[in-house]
C-alpha cells in the first residue's frame, strides 16, 4: 500500500515516520500527478492559510477532491482538519470535504499547547490515546453524516466522516501508532 503526505507545509516528515515504521510506502505529495496509485493521502499539521494558498499554487485542490469523491482515505490533522473543513469562519482556500464547522487556534496560542489522554472510539486498546495539542483547532459542529471519535472536555477533537478522517490533535508526535493504524485499515477498504 502506499500512502501519500501532503508535503507542502507542516509536519510531514513525521507522519512518512510512522508510515515506514508501519511497513508503508510513504510518498511525499506536491504536484497532482504524485497522487496517482495511492491508497489515501494525510493533510499534516502546519498552517492552513499556508497549506491552502500552496495547494492552489501547485493545482492539488480539484485532485485531492476528486481523490475523496473517489472514496480513497484522506486523514486531516490539526491544520490538515482545517484545510478539509467545511467552514472554518473565514476566507480561506480549503478543500471543503468534511461536513464540519471549526474553530481555528480553539486551545489559544503555541505557549497554550498542551497534551491529553483521549478516549477514542474505534482505536483499539486498553490504555487511552495521548493527543499532542499544538494551536490546534476544535470542531465546533458536524453534520449528520459525520461520526464523532473524539472529544476533549465537551470540544470535538476527533471525527470521521466515511473516508475521511480528521484529529485537532497530532497523532504523529504522540509515539503512538494506533491512529495511523485506523487510518491504514480506512485506506485499505
Amino acid at each position: 500500500m502506499k500512502i501519500g503526505v501532503l508535503a507542502l507545509q507542516g509536519a510531514f516528515i513525521e507522519h512518512e515516520h510512522v508510515l515506514k515504521r508501519l511497513g508503508v510506502e510513504a510518498v511525499e505529495v506536491r504536484l497532482p500527478k504524485e497522487l496517482e496509485g495511492l491508497a489515501g493521502v494525510i493533510i499534516p499539521g502546519g498552517e492552513s492559510t499556508t497549506i491552502g494558498k500552496l495547494a492552489v499554487q501547485y493545482h492539488l485542490i480539484e485532485p485531492l477532491r476528486e481523490m475523496a469523491r473517489s472514496g480513497r482515505a484522506l486523514w486531516g490533522t490539526c491544520a490538515g482538519l482545517i484545510f478539509m473543513a467545511k467552514d472554518v469562519g473565514r476566507d480561506q482556500p480549503l478543500l471543503g470535504l468534511m461536513d464540519v464547522t471549526v474553530q481555528r487556534n480553539a486551545f489559544g496560542r503555541q505557549v497554550d499547547s498542551f497534551e491529553a489522554d483521549l478516549e477514542v472510539k474505534g482505536i483499539s486498546g486498553t490504555r487511552p490515546f495521548h493527543g499532542v495539542f499544538i494551536r490546534a483547532p476544535l470542531i465546533e459542529s458536524v453534520g449528520p453524516g459525520v461520526e464523532v471519535l473524539a472529544r476533549f472536555d465537551s470540544a470535538i477533537v476527533a471525527a470521521r466522516q466515511s473516508n475521511l478522517l480528521v484529529t485537532s490533535f497530532h497523532p504523529e508526535l504522540s509515539g503512538d501508532d494506533r491512529f495511523h493504524q485506523y487510518f491504514l485499515k480506512m485506506a485499505a477498504q
